[in-house]
């Protein structure tokens, strides 16, 4: 099982500031969670849930402990803003991607191909593949929209942004500690090859003071 813990140290800050985005949906005109998929965030709560179900089995650290449980803790919280605290900003008509195209392919990829068959070894290996495909949603939904919101292409740079450093970290680990997470890479470049057009307007765009729009 790989350990993923400090990668995920992004993707948490990622949820915090979303967080902050939709705990503050009126009293600044320009942060809305309208933009945001409420069903990516539920996928990547997910991801972290089934990522972390070995805290009910080993104990390595109390730091350990709790950043997982951060982890966990900020992904549904994220949810609840978007589904319940401020239901009415929701854009839910826009956000309609058939998560279940996503989970049950991926649920049945991650008993076939894993490290070890095992419970907790195939969940490890669920969520890494969810999380390769869990922005998919995001990103429908701005292309059904035509555009989002600065504040949303700027979480969703850094949230892609993040899962690149993903493959220097492994590079990095191969090289120095001879590490080599096939399943982990795979999936690393997967998600990273799905955000590529997101990344060329963003530094063709919104970097230039634009707003991301996608083109007729």
């Amino acid at each position: 099982m790989g350990d993923l813990l400090e990668e995920d140290g992004d993707r948490t800050v990622g949820s915090q500031g979303l967080m902050w985005q939709a705990g503050h949906p009126r009293r600044w005109g320009w942060l809305e969670e309208e933009g945001i998929s409420g069903k990516s965030q539920l996928l990547f709560a997910l991801v972290f849930t089934t990522r972390y179900l070995d805290l009910f089995t080993s104990f390595i650290s109390l730091y350990n402990t709790s950043m997982k449980l951060i982890y966990i803790a900020c992904s549904y919280a994220t949810v609840y803003l978007i589904y319940m605290k401020f239901k009415a900003t929701y854009d839910g008509n826009h956000d309609t991607f058939r998560v279940e195209f996503l989970v049950v392919p991926v649920g049945g990829l991650s008993f076939l191909v894993n490290h070890d068959f095992s419970p907790l070894e195939i969940l490890w290996t669920f969520s890494i593949y969810l999380e390769s495909v869990a922005i998919l949603p995001q990103l429908f939904m701005i292309s059904k929209t035509g555009e989002a919101e600065t504040i949303t292409t700027h979480y969703l740079f850094f949230l892609g942004l993040y899962r690149a450093l993903y493959l220097v970290n492994w590079i990095w680990r191969f090289y120095f500690e001879g590490f080599f997470d096939l399943i982990a890479v795979v999936a690393g470049v997967v998600q990273t090859i799905l955000y590529c057009d997101f990344f060329y307007l963003y530094i063709t765009k919104v970097l230039k003071g634009k707003k991301l729009s996608l083109p007729a």
